[in-house]
């Protein structure tokens, strides 16, 4: 009998991610910042060359029904890149 093994890799990550995962406060500087990325994927270099900056955010709103209520998802990321040389 075969072993199935994709559900066993779900499981299995599942209980690694619920090992590893903190709650953190909730900082607001944080949440401005995130409020501030603009829809859609963008990337940034500074002048140096030396870090390169991304960014994500995909808003949707969903309804139940024509007239139900609605919830609005934002998903928004924030990555950084940084090359420094090591003397």
């Amino acid at each position: 009998m075969a072993l199935p093994i994709i559900p066993l890799a779900i499981v299995a990550g599942a209980v690694v991610l619920a090992r590893n995962f903190q709650v953190s406060p909730v900082v607001q500087s944080v949440e401005d910042s995130l409020d501030m990325v603009s829809e859609g994927t963008s990337g940034h270099r500074d002048v140096s060359g030396q870090q390169i900056n991304g960014s994500y955010r995909w808003v949707r709103t969903v309804r139940y029904g024509s007239t139900g209520k609605g919830m609005e998802i934002d998903i928004s990321a924030l990555g950084r890149i940084r090359f420094r040389k090591i003397k």
